[in-house]
């Protein structure tokens, strides 16, 4: 999203902002992503009764705050503290420092290779005009190389210096799942399906996961599969056991997951 000095946020929508100052009616607040101040009245500070503002709301403090009211005529957002749960918080931070990272690395990009203002905002809201937030694209590059950004119309050189710098600065966590399966074959060849079908498992990975496959011990197998998150690793795992069962039974043999 572009913010303009006519951009305001959307009541009910949660904002981080920075406690500018304490008052006995309230707290006032600058909110980080849109450049503008904001009040939090005192009635809206804490669900308990406030006897000092500044136990809950202190100059410098980072805070999520829920939008209440917003009167672009006047200038003036009300917000609340107290509607904000613990979830939101957590959720809203995280999001808002994976913002402010995928912004530096734009920047650092940005500096390596000299660009004007308007290239680089054509560049930002290419990545935005697809992907919801840089960082995701960023992400994305991680795993599945440079043309996560080539696609979207950008430069070779500018695609190669964002994976690079996303590579270096983000650290993506990853889960892994496991599944056994034993595979079997009565011809006197049958050590050559099962390698091939095998080897079939292992080639349904797509980009930004990994399939690797260990002997138990003949005719159990054990498939190891990593993934950006649960979801995608469990996907690529059933994919996996079906290409193998698939693959032996394709040349006269038998397979089944076990667990």
């Amino acid at each position: 999203m572009a913010i303009t000095e006519d951009t305001y946020p959307e009541i009910g929508e949660l904002v981080v902002a920075t406690v500018k100052s304490t008052v006995s009616y309230g707290a006032y607040v600058t909110l980080d992503e849109y450049g503008r101040e904001g009040l939090i009245p005192v009635s809206e500070i804490s669900t308990t009764w406030v006897r000092n503002i500044k136990d809950h709301a202190r100059e410098g403090q980072k805070v999520v705050l829920k939008v209440l009211r917003v009167n672009r005529q006047r200038g003036e957002v009300d917000l609340s503290l107290r509607r904000v749960t613990g979830r939101e918080k957590a959720e809203k931070m995280l999001e808002w420092k994976k913002s402010k990272k995928a912004e530096a690395i734009l920047k650092s990009t940005k500096e390596k290779l000299p660009t004007d203002d308007n290239t680089f905002n054509s560049i930002r809201n290419m990545i935005l005009g697809q992907y919801d937030s840089v960082y995701e694209t960023l992400e994305r590059s991680i795993d599945q190389g440079e043309e996560v950004f080539t696609k979207l119309g950008l430069t070779v050189e500018w695609a190669k210096a964002l994976t690079e710098n996303a590579r270096s600065k983000i650290k993506i966590k990853r889960t892994t799942l496991t599944g056994t399966i034993e595979l079997t074959s009565p011809k006197p060849d049958g050590i050559v399906g099962i390698k091939t079908a095998l080897l079939d498992a292992e080639k349904t990975k797509p980009k930004g996961t990994d399939v690797k496959i260990y002997a138990v011990g003949a005719p159990k197998y054990r498939l190891e599969v990593t993934a950006s998150d649960y979801s995608d690793a469990e996907t690529v795992l059933k994919e996996a056991v079906d290409e193998a069962i698939s693959s032996i039974k394709a040349v006269g043999g038998e397979g089944r997951q076990i667990d």
